[in-house]
């Protein structure tokens, strides 16, 4: 820790005695705040997502106590304060409609506030990338706290994943081969504890995305949310960022580059969710950091996926903990040359390759040797062709391998709706061979970009036993799901991307491997139909006024982020006027 008397931002406030200086003590000391608490200490922020209708973060109060425990033990003072709490199971149309809004909030607060740096509460999948997207606007010293995943789930004597067993399970009951009431009967035993999905889903992705950018400290990632070690973690959080603020340790000296390209590294390794594609992308811009689609095919493509959790491999994220977590994963990378960047920079200072060099492997089935892995290559595939011009991406490590490489007939549907009333149609006009398309669910057409792309399966293919097929869409997907499934389709639908203008019958070639996708209509023909389409377009009226219409009017497409085109950027956290 530095021995020179730090400049902090928070003197602004509490460092004068002038009027202002003794107005704002004055108004905090109504909290019984004693003198001393204001004479020079960094005021820590702990920006908490706690809130009863985000169940994963439901757990924070007590957690962020722990952090407040830290602050206080290393000198500084902590300062609790709420932002928007988007949670994923309950926000209808999706928690990723108020992901842009949410970091609004988070860069405001902090900004607006007597804060020298911060303590990101986050855990249920937005959470993750609205905190790290507004604290970076800001370039303050932050760090990240996960909530940590749940315990396994328990269903019949067998463990099951959250989310990854509601899928599962879904498709059984269409097919018949299980009953309702079984289906309901493995509601209790999902989801047993507090903390997030306990699968390799958007919410255990995104907080590996965080160890690995280097913004929390190591384990953060995979310590369950009810093992008593991740309250030390908490307490070490919160004492570190108190040092973080006197060195002037910022987001900008991590978030660098270098940071995301181990993160895109660290993604195909662990199986990780096709959303962080979008969300590493969004945080990179608020940082100023150039971040493209073809980054992921250069660093992504080639790695092996190595460790085996569902929705890909078998196990939990206990059994990821309890194997070594994500440090052993980074150093089974940094040993055979893989990791890009190993002298890249942590919030504790050190090096990534100094937090792992010496991390053990506990159980080689969890985190796989490099020539035995659960896919020999697990980068997320990015697709280009006149279906995407600006890009579409595929999990291969959660796909079928047959049909990475696949040509059929469309059978399309023009909305969710569309697709909810037809897929049950026992007439629908669909082999095992079709290609399912859905349109109009990107992030202007069902604002926000719902989790909907990976469509389950026409019934009567069920009974069949037919388990996957191919679809696409400018949707996202659950990192929970799986299946082979074309997702972030860009320009989307609504936009005028050529999705909006495929036709029932229409052939599409996927080829994964040579990274295309291709509609089989000529230039002409496509050049014809979507002038029809755009002649044809009438406003929808649910986007004439509130939130909404700031989304739908300046939200940007999926290679892009989803950010609002005037968020992009880092905004720095000089002081504001004051009003007094």
């Amino acid at each position: 820790m530095s021995t020179d008397k730090p400049k902090l931002r928070s003197a602004a406030w509490f460092g004068t005695t002038d009027k202002n200086g003794m107005m704002y003590r004055s108004w905090m000391k109504n909290q019984g705040i004693p003198e001393h608490e204001f004479q020079g200490k960094p005021i820590i922020g702990i920006c908490n997502t706690w809130s009863e209708l985000t169940p994963c973060n439901a757990h924070f109060r007590e957690l962020a106590e722990r952090v407040r425990r830290g602050v206080f033990e290393a000198g500084g003072y902590p300062v609790e304060f709420p932002v928007f709490s988007n949670g994923e199971s309950n926000l209808r149309p999706t928690a990723m409609f108020t992901r842009n809004l949410a970091s609004m909030d988070v860069e405001e607060a902090i900004r607006g506030n007597p804060i020298d740096a911060v303590v990101l509460m986050v855990g249920c999948d937005k959470t993750t990338p609205a905190l790290l997207m507004g604290a970076a606007s800001c370039d303050v010293p932050a760090i990240v706290v996960t909530g940590g995943p749940m315990l396994n789930g328990k269903h019949h004597g067998k463990d099951i994943g959250s989310g990854t067993a509601v899928w599962q399970l879904s498709e059984q009951v269409k097919a018949g081969t299980i009953t309702l009431h079984e289906f309901l009967s493995a509601e209790q035993g999902m989801s047993r504890s507090a903390g997030t999905c306990n699968t390799m889903g958007t919410a255990s992705t995104m907080a590996c995305m965080a160890e690995s950018l280097g913004v929390s400290l190591p384990h953060n990632a995979a310590i369950p949310a009810v093992d008593s070690r991740r309250k030390v973690l908490a307490h070490m959080s919160g004492m570190r960022i108190v040092e973080m603020a006197l060195e002037g340790l910022t987001l900008s000296k991590i978030l660098t580059k270098e940071a995301f390209e181990n993160a895109i590294r660290t993604n195909a390794a662990i199986g990780g969710s096709t959303n962080a594609v979008i969300h590493l992308k969004a945080i990179a811009g608020r940082m100023g950091v150039q971040l493209d689609l073809e980054d992921w095919s250069r660093i992504g493509r080639g790695t092996p996926t190595i460790v085996d959790l569902m929705p890909s491999g078998r196990f939990l994220m206990e059994e990821f903990y309890y194997a070594g977590g994500l440090p052993a994963v980074l150093r089974r990378l940094g040993e055979a040359g893989l990791l890009p960047h190993p002298d890249a920079l942590t919030a504790n200072g050190k090096s990534l390759w100094e937090n792992v060099k010496d991390a053990p492997n506990y159980n080689a089935e969890v985190i796989r040797p490099l020539d035995k892995p659960l896919i020999a290559d697990g980068g997320i595939c990015v697709l280009r062709g006149n279906l995407a011009p600006r890009g579409a991406v595929i999990k291969p490590s959660a796909a079928t391998k047959e049909l990475l490489q696949h040509r059929g007939r469309a059978v399309v549907f023009e909305n969710l709706d569309d697709y909810k009333k037809r897929i049950v149609d026992p007439d629908l006009d669909v082999t095992k061979d079709s290609i399912l398309v859905l349109k109009n669910c990107g992030p202007k057409g069902y604002p926000g970009m719902a989790e909907v792309g990976n469509m389950g399966l026409p019934p009567k293919l069920l009974e069949q036993g037919i388990t996957d097929m191919v679809r696409i869409s400018d949707a996202r997907m659950s990192g929970t799901a799986y299946g082979t499934v074309v997702l972030h389709v860009a320009p989307e639908a609504r936009a005028g991307g050529p999705l909006a203008v495929v036709q029932e019958g229409d052939w599409i070639e996927l080829d994964s491997a040579g990274g295309r996708l291709h509609l089989e209509v000529s230039d002409e023909e496509l050049k014809t139909r979507l002038a029809a389409w755009a002649a044809a377009q009438v406003p929808d009226p649910a986007d004439a006024s509130g939130y909404r219409n700031l989304y739908v009017e300046r939200v940007l497409q999926a290679d892009e982020g989803c950010d609002f085109d005037f968020l992009v950027g880092c905004r720095g956290a000089g002081v504001p006027k004051h009003s007094h």
